[in-house]
Formats: structure tokens, sequence, C-alpha cells
């Protein structure tokens, strides 16, 4: 079996056909870019919702440049998500 899809076509294109290179490389590990988000984040942390819920979606977003975490944009979108939804019930109490 080829890389390539059954009808020879590569799918790591884009749908222009250019390769989605850029995409790939964007989320490298980056430990300045994790300790500039992560200090934005405590910058902007105070006592009210938004501020926290801010915070912890830049947290988040830094994952996706720290070497020692796993994670893709469409976990963190879903974390984000979950982190809004949770917010607008009034927390995690059930």
């Amino acid at each position: 079996m080829t890389a390539d899809g059954e009808d020879g076509s590569d799918d790591s294109n884009s749908s222009d056909g250019r390769k989605n290179v850029e995409s790939e490389a964007a989320f490298d590990p980056d430990p300045e870019r994790v300790a500039f988000l992560r200090e934005v984040a405590d910058e902007i942390r105070s006592d009210s919702s938004e501020s926290k819920q801010l915070a912890n979606i830049l947290y988040r977003t830094s994952d996706l440049y720290d070497a020692d975490e796993e994670t893709t944009p469409e976990e963190i979108v879903r974390n984000v998500k979950f982190i809004l939804e949770v917010t607008e019930r009034g927390g995690l109490e059930r």
C-alpha cells in the first residue's frame, strides 16, 4: 500500500492540491511560545469568571506548543467549548 489514496491522490494535499506543510509545522514544539502564552494567561487571570476562562483557554492553547503535551487543535476546541458550557451553566455542580 502506498501513501497515496486509492485514486492516486495524496491525502496530505489540500483541496487545491497544495501540501499542508504549513499546518503540519505550525504546532512544532516551541518553549518560548509556551512560556509567553502562559505568562499572558497568568497576567490576565483575576477574580472574574471571564478572565479565568480566557486564561484557561490560553493555557490549553499553549499545550499545542508544549513538547510534553499531546493534544490537537480539535481537542482544544472541544475543551474550550466545555469550559464555556460549564460557565454558562454556572459551574460543575450537578
